[in-house]
């Protein structure tokens, strides 16, 4: 065959996609478990940071089979449930899914999930004597362009904020994106989720908050030139904090402490 034919041109271009078609699927098989494994270990490895456990001198897997317990919450009556496996619980496939989820109206979906699953995972910090030490809560909402996923942890007590981080997001860098700044986490420890009534007082507030302000504990700085995302932040607190969210767990939890 002529080397410069319309017939060897697409034969060759064929061949040439067929064997890079092959080449790619198969390392996406092989690569796929290794791709799962380092997911799984990120995902310890933020729970770990939340609470301030990660350890350069062991290894995350250590440090989180020995610190911390994973349960299944029923978030309609918010207590545990033995009747679904922790290993093999998806939960954001689960909150896709109407026969396991709830669908939200637009007056409830304050936090732009449309959705809210029926169940959901959440960690037991213990302490080196095996007693609770904080509790580690998945929460997510909408910001400015995306679903800010994260883990909000909480003391033992089940109203006191202990770390706050977000694990994946789209929001913009050098704005919304400063959700990932350490500074700004930093200023939600120590921070009261539930007022005098027990309803939600903790807030994500446009501007700086005055510490000597009456209600400080309740408010966090608002992110400069963020609007969107601050009010997802919020909204994020209002509803997983909320009666739709971890509310009933949380009293259930202040009712044992």
């Amino acid at each position: 065959m002529a080397n410069e034919t319309v017939k060897k041109t697409i034969t060759v271009t064929l061949l040439l996609c067929l064997v890079c078609s092959v080449l790619v699927s198969g390392a996406a098989v092989i690569l796929r478990p290794a791709q799962i494994a380092n997911q799984e270990l990120d995902f310890k490895r933020n729970i770990l940071s939340t609470v301030g456990l990660l350890d350069p001198a062991r290894s995350v897997d250590e440090v989180f089979n020995e610190r911390v317990e994973i349960r299944v919450v029923d978030l309609n009556t918010g207590e545990y449930t033995d009747d679904i496996s922790v290993q093999e619980y998806d939960q954001r496939r689960v909150a896709r899914d109407p026969s396991t989820s709830l669908g939200l109206s637009r007056t409830e979906d304050i936090a732009g999930i449309q959705r809210r699953e029926d169940y959901a995972l959440v960690y037991l910090v213990q302490d080196t004597q095996g007693e609770l030490e904080s509790i580690v809560l998945p929460v997510r909402a909408y910001g400015l362009w995306s679903t800010m996923w994260g883990f909000l942890a909480l003391e033992a007590d089940a109203n006191t904020v202990r770390g706050l981080r977000f694990y994946e997001h789209g929001e913009t860098p050098g704005l919304g994106g400063e959700i990932d700044n350490p500074r700004w986490q930093a200023r939600w420890e120590g921070k009261q989720v539930y007022d005098d009534a027990g309803d939600v007082a903790l807030s994500v507030v446009k501007g700086s908050v005055d510490p000597a302000e009456p209600g400080a504990e309740y408010r966090i700085d608002g992110l400069s030139g963020a609007t969107l995302t601050t009010r997802g932040a919020d909204s994020m607190i209002k509803f997983w904090l909320g009666e739709k969210g971890f509310k009933s767990y949380l009293v259930g939890r202040q009712e044992e402490a």
